[in-house]
């Protein structure tokens, strides 16, 4: 039984590095677009917050959040959008207050859950480590749209090493969303993370392997850059293939990226 506790503590530091840097921008700087069309800086905190509040429902309301799933279930394609959409008409200062009111509330009731518990989610049932897990990659992917759209570098972290694991575990299904059938047989994946150490996945001897750094995986994965930019290699044909339908995130396909144009 996996320990929630280090999880959620980086996803209290990735969050808290995010707030850092939009606490930072003034109210003009809250409009500015991001690379995901049609949201702006406020429309990407505002989804981490609609999030929040989602999974704090899941793991302390299982009526509401089934309420919903009914609503993601009648509108597939906008139900996150909308949520977004929702939230990002308030005033800045009073969007951040709510995501951080939000994320304290989602950390506490995941610190409190019983060991062993199991949560509803818009897939399969999430336990508390798994929960904090999607709601870190996903904060870190939105904080990428952020970074990018301020012209922000931000350093990667150890705190990738979740990200990683979760794209890896999430390989069948990518191929599922895609209505294609997953392939038998494990792959390997080989990361550089941010120090140098390598993270390992899969048995040593499988045929199909993926290698480069953690981070164009991670980038990969959320599907905030093109493969065309990364520096990733894949061995053999259905790795190959997994790498231009990786996706960590919940939900219908995503669209993905442009390849930048010194890359087509």
């Amino acid at each position: 039984m996996a320990d929630p506790t280090r999880v959620i503590d980086d996803l209290c530091a990735e969050s808290d590095e995010l707030d850092r840097l939009v606490a930072g921008v003034g109210a003009g700087g809250w409009g500015t677009a991001t690379p995901a069309v049609g949201w702006d800086v406020a429309h990407q905190i505002a989804h981490l917050a609609w999030t929040d509040r989602s999974a704090l429902l899941a793991v302390t309301d299982a009526d509401g959040f089934r309420e919903l799933v009914e609503r993601a279930l009648a509108a597939p394609h906008t139900f996150v959008d909308e949520g977004a959409e929702e939230y990002a008409r308030a005033a800045p200062a009073e969007l951040l207050a709510r995501w951080r009111e939000g994320r304290a509330a989602l950390e506490k009731a995941l610190r409190e859950a019983p060991a062993g518990a199991r949560f509803p989610w818009y897939g399969p049932p999430m336990s508390a480590a798994s929960m904090a897990t999607a709601r870190l990659m996903e904060t870190w992917a939105h904080g990428q749209d952020v970074a990018d759209a301020l012209g922000v570098e931000r350093p990667p972290s150890d705190r990738l090493r979740h990200v990683a694991w979760l794209g890896v575990r999430t390989r069948d299904f990518a191929y599922g969303v895609h209505g294609l059938t997953p392939p038998a047989e494990p792959f390997r994946v080989e990361l550089t993370g941010p120090g140098g150490g390598v993270w390992a996945y899969g048995p040593e001897d499988a045929a199909q392997r993926v290698t480069g750094p953690a981070l164009d995986f991670c980038l990969l994965v959320t599907q905030r850059a093109h493969r065309a930019d990364l520096a990733l290699t894949a061995d053999g044909p259905d790795a190959d293939r997994w790498l231009d339908i990786a996706q960590a995130f919940a939900g219908p396909p995503g669209g993905g990226r442009e390849p930048k144009e010194d890359a087509r």
